[in-house]
């Protein structure tokens, strides 16, 4: 005899209803998809770069979509961390690197897939322009540099590409040089911006981080680049002239008034990979300061809903209802 099942004899079998769901991992784990998820949209978002003179440039940000999955299973995340933000002068504690560069951020890594630490910032320039004091390191985006040097993003190469390259830094006066803003995956790092340029306590207010992008399963911006620093803690003309860029970019360490003490560098936000901020340096009278550390990064997974049913006899309702929102599969 016929029962509820469409006209079918037989037991009801309904369908499974599986909502969407949406998984932000912040930290080294094993992400395990749902009991009827075949296939996955995600975000890789790398480690920020530390700041020093410069700001850090962001983690390289990725994207993927309907990439197929095995349901129930475990797949393994690595999170980069964020690079130390070091001394302007490139040295003391904590050191700097090479060259007097802030490290790179830590790669993120999914699904063999990879995005690469956002690049170190360059150290602080001084004693005029002979001795500019170099380049930037290269990353998913690129560090602030100083005068006459960049850096370069989307390094190693990706396509899309995963981010941009840090900004050039310039020369003040009175014997200081001030550093570009760190890469945003959206936009490069911004170049210097001079305010006081020819008076008698010449300086800037640095540079602005690249933009971030936004996600759009979450809403939220990830990979802005840090600000670039700035020197002798001048009241800044241009009000945003050494922020972060959105997406989690630490701002430089300025503070008002050209006699303020020098200030550390904003640290990149926890799990956007935005890069940190540089520091401001007001001369040798003064006590040197520490770039901000890049914000750690992230990896975000989307399974999208849908109805499924499990072995034997199926619900007609269901399949027509399936089938009508293209649904069935």
């Amino acid at each position: 005899m016929a029962n509820s099942n469409g006209g079918i004899v037989g037991v009801d079998n309904p369908a499974v209803v599986e909502p969407e769901v949406i998984t932000s991992v912040t930290s080294s784990s094993t992400f395990t998809t749902q009991p009827y998820t075949s296939s996955i949209d995600y975000m890789i978002v790398a480690g920020g770069g530390g700041g020093s003179g410069g700001g850090g440039g962001a983690g390289g940000l990725r994207t993927f979509t309907s990439q197929p999955v095995s349901a129930a299973t475990g797949y393994p995340i690595t999170i980069g961390a964020g690079g130390s933000g070091v001394n302007t002068l490139g040295a003391g504690n904590p050191p700097a690197g090479g060259a007097g560069m802030a490290p790179n951020g830590g790669n993120t890594i999914f699904l063999s897939n990879t995005s690469n630490g956002g690049g170190g910032a360059a150290k602080e320039g001084s004693a005029g322009p002979a001795n500019a004091a170099g380049n930037a390191q290269n990353g998913g985006s690129g560090g602030g540099a100083t005068a006459g040097y960049n850096s370069a993003g989307n390094t190693p190469p990706t396509s899309p590409s995963q981010g941009n390259g840090g900004g050039t830094g310039g020369y003040a006066g009175n014997s200081y040089y001030i550093n570009g803003g760190g890469g945003g995956h959206s936009a490069a790092g911004g170049n210097f911006f001079p305010d006081r340029v020819g008076q008698p306590l010449a300086g800037s207010s640095g540079s602005e981080g690249g933009a971030g992008t936004q996600y759009p399963a979450t809403g939220s911006y990830y990979a802005g680049g840090g600000g670039g620093g700035g020197v002798l803690s001048i009241v800044k003309t241009n009000p945003t002239a050494n922020n972060g860029g959105i997406g989690g970019g630490g701002d430089a360490g300025n503070t008002p008034g050209p006699v303020s003490p020098p200030a550390n560098g904003g640290a990149g936000t926890a799990n956007t990979g935005g890069g940190g901020g540089g520091c401001c340096y007001s001369g040798g009278t003064q006590p040197s300061t520490v770039g901000g550390n890049g914000g750690s990064g992230v990896v975000v997974v989307k399974e999208a809903a849908g109805d499924y049913v499990g072995s034997g006899i199926w619900d007609m309702n269901s399949v027509y209802d399936s089938v009508k929102a293209g649904t069935w599969t």
